[in-house]
C-alpha cells in the first residue's frame, strides 16, 4: 500500500520553473517514492504505507499562475519559524511561479469567519522581506474549530484557489474537513498543510519546523539550572519543558545541555515516593554529588496528579502542572527528613515558543514553504509536506493525524539519555 495523494485533475500548464538560473529545474514525478522503512528487510506495520510520494517541482502544473490566488493561515500555539514559512510561501509564489495575489487570514481560522471582522492581509514580497527576523506570526493565531461551511464560503467569495494551512494536529484535522467540504461542493481548490508542532510529534516526519530552535533555547535554561544547582549545597534545578504527549524537547535539551541527572517524559512512567522512585534516587544523587538537575516534560507523570477535566480551545486535554507538583513534592520530602535543599524552579515555555527561528530552522522552513507551493501548483490537495529519511515527501493529512510520534523507550535516543544522565531506566 502506498500513501495516495489526491489531485484536482490533469496538469495542463507548463511550469515556469523549467529554467532556474540558466539550468534545468530538478523536476520530480509522482512515480518517485521514498520508502517508509529504510532499513533492509523492514516491513511496515498493519495500516502503514510502504512509501511516500517524493516532493518537488512538477514539469506540468494544474493552476495557471497569472490567474491563481493563494491564501495562508497560521493556527494554534506560537512556534519558532512561522514567519519564515509565511515569507517562503509568498516569495516562492511571487518570484518563482508568478502568483502575485496572496492573502493572509488573521488570527487563525477565525480569520475565515466574516462576523469576527478580521480583514485579510495582502501579502507581497516587500511586506514580508524581514519578518523572519521576528518571533511569532505576523498573521496572528488562535485556537479552536470554526464553522467549516462558513470558511469555505469565504474561500469561494475571495476566489481563493490555493489554501496553505500552517498548524498542528487539530488544525490539520480542520484542514481535512475543509477539503471534504470543497469536494462536496465540486470546487477545484487545493488545500496544502505545513505541520507545526514544537513538540516534534507529527507522524512520519523526521522533525517539525521550530524544534531545533526550541530545544536550543531550552538548553540555555538547562545550563542556568545547573549553575543555580551547583551554587549551593544540595542545590536542585528543576526545568519544566514543553511536551504534552512526547518528550523530544526534554530529551534533546538534556543531551545538548549536559549536566542533567534526571529526564522525566510522558512515555516513561515514574513514581515519587517508592523505594525506587524519583525522590529516593534524588536523595542518593545529592548525597553523592551535592547537586542535581531535573528536566521534566509538561505531560510527564500525569497519573500522579488530580484529574483536571480541562481542555484548551482546540480540544486538547490540559495537562496538570507536573513542574509545580514535582517542586512541592521534592521540598516536602526533604523537609520531612530534615535535609536542607535549595531548589530553583524554571519554566521557560513562553520564551521558547516566541523566539525567532535559528539558522537551521530558517533553512528548513524555506524548503518546506517551497515544496508546499510546488505541490499546490501541481493541483495536489488534502496533503502536507514534510521530511522523511532526509527527503521531502507528500503525506495525506488523514495519515499524518491518526496518531502522535513518541519517544520509544527502547530507542537509541532514550538509551542515549540514560547514558548521559546515569538515571535508572525505571523510576518506579
Amino acid at each position: 500500500m502506498h500513501a495516495t495523494i489526491s489531485s484536482l485533475g490533469p496538469c495542463l500548464f507548463e511550469s515556469p520553473l523549467r529554467h532556474i538560473g540558466g539550468i534545468e529545474a530538478p523536476f520530480k514525478t509522482d512515480a518517485q517514492r521514498i520508502l517508509n522503512h529504510h532499513e533492509a528487510g523492514a516491513e511496515p506495520q498493519p495500516g502503514e504505507p510502504e512509501s511516500f510520494e517524493l516532493a518537488g517541482p512538477r514539469e506540468r502544473i494544474f493552476f495557471d499562475p497569472p490567474r491563481t490566488t493563494a491564501a495562508i493561515v497560521t493556527c494554534g500555539g506560537l512556534c519558532p519559524g512561522l514567519n519564515d514559512i509565511i515569507k517562503g510561501i509568498v516569495t516562492q509564489c511571487h518570484y518563482r511561479y508568478g502568483v502575485t495575489k496572496v492573502f493572509g487570514f488573521r488570527y487563525g481560522y477565525e480569520g475565515l469567519i466574516q462576523r469576527y471582522g478580521h480583514t485579510p492581509m495582502i501579502l507581497k514580497p516587500d511586506s514580508v522581506a524581514q519578518i523572519h527576523n521576528f518571533g511569532g506570526t505576523i498573521l496572528g493565531t488562535s485556537r479552536g474549530p470554526q464553522d467549516i461551511g462558513e470558511m469555505v464560503d469565504l474561500l469561494e467569495e475571495m476566489n481563493i484557489d490555493i489554501f496553505f494551512v500552517v498548524g498542528g494536529d487539530g488544525t490539520l484535522r480542520g484542514a481535512a474537513e475543509i477539503v471534504r467540504e470543497i469536494e462536496r461542493r465540486g470546487l477545484k481548490k487545493a488545500v496544502v498543510g505545513i505541520p507545526k508542532t514544537i513538540d516534534n510529534d507529527i507522524m512520519f516526519l523526521d522533525k517539525s519546523f521550530g524544534f531545533e530552535t526550541a530545544f536550543a533555547v531550552a538548553v540555555q535554561a538547562v545550563k542556568c539550572a545547573y549553575i543555580e544547582a551547583t551554587g549551593s549545597v544540595n542545590g536542585i534545578g528543576v526545568i519544566r519543558l514543553m511536551g504534552r504527549d512526547s518528550g523530544f524537547i526534554a530529551c534533546y535539551a538534556a543531551l545538548a545541555g549536559g549536566n542533567v541527572d534526571f529526564v522525566l517524559i510522558p512515555e516513561v512512567p515514574f513514581r515519587l515516593d517508592t523505594e525506587r522512585g524519583i525522590l529516593e534516587a534524588l536523595r542518593y544523587r545529592l548525597a553523592k554529588r551535592k547537586s542535581a538537575v531535573i528536566v521534566v516534560a509538561e505531560g510527564a507523570g500525569q497519573n500522579l496528579l488530580q484529574e483536571t477535566n480541562g481542555s484548551d480551545a482546540s480540544g486538547n486535554k490540559k495537562p496538570g502542572d507536573i513542574g509545580v507538583f514535582l517542586r512541592d513534592g521534592i521540598n516536602e520530602f526533604f523537609k520531612s527528613r530534615r535535609i536542607e535543599v535549595n531548589l530553583k524552579y524554571i519554566d521557560p515555555s513562553y520564551l521558547i515558543r516566541s523566539v525567532p527561528a535559528n539558522a537551521q530552522d530558517n533553512v528548513y522552513c524555506s524548503q518546506l514553504a517551497q515544496h508546499a507551493v510546488h505541490a499546490a501548483m501541481a493541483g495536489k490537495t488534502g496533503m502536507l509536506v514534510g521530511r522523511w529519511h532526509g527527503a521531502f515527501v507528500h503525506l495525506p493529512i488523514d495519515l499524518a493525524t491518526h496518531g502522535r510520534r513518541k519517544v520509544d523507550a527502547t530507542s537509541e535516543l532514550w538509551h542515549a539519555v540514560l547514558e548521559s544522565t546515569g538515571q535508572a531506566a525505571r523510576l518506579c
